[in-house]
């Protein structure tokens, strides 16, 4: 193993180490520190994390735990701490158990009483958003949107009301149809980030309408490209007052009518869809959508 001279034993813990998403320049210097020091280190691909520990010329006895096994792995993982072992979890890129295999993993180790330690670095996430351009702090982040459009549009329209960013992964097979239902369900005047890539040599982000996403993605094949972070900018403060006043009809129409009759009816007044304002009523009472 490659060992500092002054290497010190790590305290008997699981270390989620996040690890760079393109660039090899981005991870950190702690994280280095950790990798070349923990006892073993699992990895949701032990062929993707070796190169990295090899390019950093790091050897560490290690073991794959993946979204299928996680489970099962666990329990190895809990009896290595509890031996006193240090063990890193890397996922393939960026950080664990976000929109990656991880969470299992931690939440076991927790449960076991054992420490569970943070080693932050990249997120696409957090990269993305710091390019967005976005005055408002409120963002919701929801990782990939269901691969049938039908579902998909169900979840956006659960969405669509509310005062936030809203922050999702997409992959290049989908990232067309993602972004057409966004404009569809979506109040297609709201402002939207695509980040393409990044950290990576063919990076690309930039910022235009929702409505004039689905034609800028079609009018090169470069632009589908890769992998995604779509950032759907917060609806303006006039496109806020307009679901206000759709709800407040909806609100006084419920009173006296079955919910999904007071939908229809309030979007006939509103212009608003019934399918829109009946699941912005269910994102907002969650408790009364779940009776």
């Amino acid at each position: 193993m490659n060992e500092s001279p002054h290497h010190t034993r790590l305290p008997p813990a699981l270390y989620i180490v996040a690890t760079p998403i393109g660039n090899l320049g981005d991870i950190t210097l702690r994280a280095l520190e950790i990798l070349g020091q923990v006892d073993r280190v699992a990895a949701e691909d032990t062929r993707v994390s070796g190169q990295l520990l090899a390019h950093f010329n790091l050897a560490r006895p290690m073991v794959s735990i993946r979204e299928h096994n996680e489970r099962e792995a666990a329990h190895k993982v809990i009896a290595w701490i509890a031996a006193g072992e240090a063990v890193a979890y890397v996922s393939d890129a960026g950080t664990p158990a976000i929109s990656d295999p991880g969470a299992r993993l931690v939440a076991a180790v927790q449960a076991a009483g054992l420490a569970v330690v943070p080693i932050p670095g990249v997120s696409a996430v957090t990269a993305a958003l710091s390019v967005a351009g976005m005055e408002s702090g409120s963002w919701l982040f929801q990782g990939f949107l269901p691969p049938k459009s039908g579902a998909r549009r169900t979840q956006l329209q659960t969405l669509a009301g509310l005062p936030a960013a809203l922050v999702f992964y997409e992959a290049p097979h989908r990232i067309e149809e993602t972004v057409a239902d966004m404009a569809a369900v979506l109040d297609s005047t709201r402002r939207v980030t695509v980040a393409r890539e990044i950290t990576k040599k063919f990076e690309h982000i930039l910022t235009l309408p929702l409505a004039d996403a689905p034609a800028w993605l079609a009018a090169d094949a470069n632009n589908v490209r890769g992998e995604f972070v779509v950032i759907v900018h917060p609806p303006t403060a006039a496109a806020m007052a307009v679901d206000s006043e759709a709800m407040r009809v909806f609100d006084v129409l419920a009173n006296a009518l079955p919910p999904t009759l007071a939908a229809k009816l309030a979007a006939k007044i509103t212009g608003r869809s019934k399918a829109e304002l009946y699941q912005m009523s269910l994102a907002r009472k969650p408790d009364s959508a779940a009776s």
